[in-house]
């Protein structure tokens, strides 16, 4: 325990690093239904969470959003399988839709829906807390 309290805290890098690693890890591209025909999911050091998604189609759909925003998350599904959802503390999720039917659209919202596969709890609880790390450091860093 006395150790612990000279030890230096972890950085907002390593724990961008871990959520990229763990949304890369878990993303599962067989809930797409083949509609998908790529997709980049990007956890930023700046602390941005980008999210685009490129249909079969030519459609296009691009998320993203400050990590410092996050609010909470929930998870539906099973430990093979689920989606989860990130919020916002408002309308902070930019949206943008390209080559769409109605035409390109931007707009906002309040979470972003990944697909996973393979979550333990222990996995939830450890995207949780390094969200929740990130929004610390970013807060704390805004007052200063």
């Amino acid at each position: 325990m006395f150790l612990c309290a000279f030890s230096e805290p972890e950085s907002i890098e390593q724990y961008v690093s871990y959520l990229h690693k763990t949304f890369s890890d878990h993303y599962d591209t067989s809930q797409e239904n083949g509609q998908i025909k790529r997709y980049e999911l990007n956890v930023t050091n700046n602390g941005f969470c980008r999210y685009k998604r490129y249909f079969n189609n030519g459609k296009t759909e691009y998320f993203a959003f400050k990590l410092a925003k996050f609010k909470d998350m929930d998870y539906y599904g099973t430990t093979l399988s689920g989606k989860l959802y990130i919020h916002t503390k408002g309308d902070d999720v930019i949206v943008q839709t390209y080559k769409d039917r109605g035409g390109d659209v931007d707009s906002m919202a309040t979470q972003v829906i990944i697909p996973v596969k393979n979550m333990e709890a222990e996995d939830l609880n450890q995207i949780r807390d390094n969200l929740e790390k990130i929004c610390v450091q970013q807060q704390s860093v805004k007052i200063q």
